[in-house]
């Protein structure tokens, strides 16, 4: 009998013989980390300040308010260019050999140039495999440019085959920077076969797919939030959007076979008992919304 290893996280399968099964096992047995990511950004109020000489005394709101209407006027929608999108919290999720855990990078506790750091930190320390939802599209070049603003360093991220480090040779080939390598797989523009005019909503796919989908407010609403001092609110909804982003690629993973049927079962069964550990507010209705909820 040929053995066949199929590993869920480092998108590994091959056959190999029997003779070199316990060898080839030793060296791959340990999971490569996958970080699920998102975040959620905010108008930047004092670069529209510097870039539009707006006066001191003018309301935050009113600073947003001048640029959204400038870029309605402009091509019909408020959405800022990214370079002008400042970030209020990324939200992680991690898959490791320590289990499963979700966890924000926000302000206030931090401000916009230490969380971007403190991300591009756990990239340097795990070399994980990113996974996002739109992320090559939206967050990663809000993090690119936020990240020259505050003056962040991250050469592992960066590492196209050029750098120091004992394996960037492999990097050449994969590596996080170009959209067609899988170091960073871009979820949505991947199943859309990266047309744009395919592209799925989030929201809408996690729903259809049996599970609990956006809670609370959608991102058109983060604005707000953060003017009413809702950050908690902003938080716990970029939160749960890492989580239905992880749960829809571990149904990609089961769909291109790089999950058995019961290895994907057990991987929802950890999702639910590390949120239930949790015990939080916005953990226990998602968990709720998902036990009512049916393909």
């Amino acid at each position: 009998m040929v053995p066949r290893y199929n590993s869920s996280f480092l998108n590994v399968e091959c056959r190999i013989t029997s003779a070199d099964f316990c060898k080839f096992h030793d060296r791959v047995s340990a999971m490569i980390p996958t970080l699920v990511f998102d975040i959620e950004t905010i108008p930047d109020v004092a670069g529209l300040r510097l870039l539009h000489d707006l006066p001191a005394t003018l309301a935050e709101s009113e600073v947003a308010e001048f640029a959204m209407q400038r870029q309605r006027a402009k091509n019909g929608s408020d959405f800022l260019p990214l370079h002008l999108q400042r970030i209020a919290v990324i939200s992680c999720a991690l898959r490791s050999d320590e289990g499963f855990r979700v966890w924000s990078l926000a302000e206030p506790k931090s401000n916009e140039g230490e969380i971007i750091q403190r991300f591009f930190d756990g990239v340097e320390k795990f070399t994980p495999q990113l996974v996002s939802w739109n992320g090559g599209g939206f967050d990663l070049p809000v993090l690119h440019y936020r990240g020259l603003m505050h003056n962040v360093t991250a050469p592992r991220y960066w590492d196209m085959g050029e750098g120091d480090y004992r394996d960037s040779r492999d990097f050449k080939w994969n590596n996080y920077i170009s959209r067609y390598h899988s170091r960073h797989l871009d979820l949505m523009d991947l199943l859309a076969m990266y047309q744009g005019r395919a592209s799925a909503p989030l929201d809408q796919l996690a729903r259809l797919m049996g599970l609990p989908g956006k809670l609370g407010m959608d991102g058109s609403a983060v604005w707000g939030a953060w003017c009413d001092a809702r950050i908690d609110e902003i938080r716990d909804y970029c939160e749960t959007d890492v989580v239905n982003t992880w749960l829809v690629f571990l149904r990609f993973q089961l769909m291109r076979g790089l999950l058995s049927a019961t290895e994907h079962e057990s991987e929802i069964a950890l999702v639910k008992s590390s949120l239930a550990a949790i015990d939080a507010p916005h953990w226990r209705e998602f968990l709720s919304v998902w036990a009512g909820s049916s393909p």
